[in-house]
């Protein structure tokens, strides 16, 4: 059994390894923009214009679509993940890294770019919204989640589940701060981290990026990226598309307004009683 000083501890670690990468040059996904691109070839104006002011699902773009435009991003990404070039090598990248492995933050890197892309298809909202250098503690939280989701953390999938029913519940178009900061979803997002965190403090800061769990064992090494990076994406994509904010037609006018308060209580309520 992990300690709590121990996950905190790692929790910490691993946050340094995303707020790095975060930072890398082209990591940050801009959503209007990736979902103009995406969609062009399948969708009218009339429908990208509501795609992107309101979500792909209140457009009424169709599954099959939305599917098709994850799997292109997804190899896309794992290609770009496969190939020589690293994001900590652009410029700026290793200066942004500080103490964190390179290899690491450069995998992370990629990570999170495809995190956005299938965040923002399957219609979450703009995950960077204030457009500031530094991270806000909700991105932090439900970045963390998706990674989570991506590595195995069944504990995340609980929290990316719960996130969605208050974006869906509260009819707003940006992440429920209060719940991934201080509320509901917060200590979620600190065990899915400390959990994360733990397996890097032993594998990752002491060894490099090789040795950072079975996953992502010959991750530099052995070309077998495509074998690693293509599985997690997959995972992520699963769990978004089966997630109600995903479905075509779900408008937020749909949904009856719930007060953000009470649903962040309820949502605490269950936290404490599946504890």
């Amino acid at each position: 059994m992990v300690k709590r000083q121990e996950l905190d501890s790692a929790g910490s670690k691993f946050t340094q390894v995303l707020d790095a990468a975060a930072k890398l040059p082209g990591v940050r996904i801009n959503r209007a923009s990736y979902l103009r691109v995406a969609l062009k070839r399948h969708c009218t104006e009339e429908q990208i214009a509501q795609a992107i002011a309101e979500s792909p699902a209140a457009a009424g773009i169709p599954l099959e679509i939305i599917k098709e435009v994850a799997d292109t991003s997804i190899a896309y990404e794992t290609s770009k993940a496969t190939g020589a070039s690293t994001l900590a090598g652009l410029p700026g990248g290793i200066a942004l890294i500080g103490t964190v492995p390179a290899d690491m933050a450069q995998y992370m890197g990629h990570m999170l770019r495809i995190a956005q892309k299938l965040a923002y298809i399957y219609s979450w909202p703009d995950l960077f919204a204030d457009g500031g250098d530094e991270m806000d503690e909700a991105t932090e939280g439900i970045l963390t989640l998706f990674v989570g989701v991506m590595l195995g953390v069944q504990l995340a999938q609980g929290g990316v589940a719960k996130v969605s029913a208050m974006i869906a519940a509260q009819v707003v178009k940006k992440l429920p701060q209060q719940a991934l900061t201080k509320g509901a979803i917060y200590p979620i997002v600190k065990k899915v981290a400390g959990l994360l965190g733990v397996a890097m403090t032993k594998k990752v800061f002491a060894s490099g990026v090789a040795k950072f769990i079975p996953l992502l064992g010959a991750l530099f090494s052995g070309g077998l990226t495509l074998a690693t990076f293509l599985p997690m994406c997959k995972k992520l994509q699963g769990h978004l598309a089966s997630l109600e904010l995903t479905k075509p037609g779900h408008r937020r006018a749909e949904v009856p307004t719930v007060d953000a308060d009470r649903v962040e209580e309820a949502a605490d309520e269950h936290v404490h009683a599946a504890n």
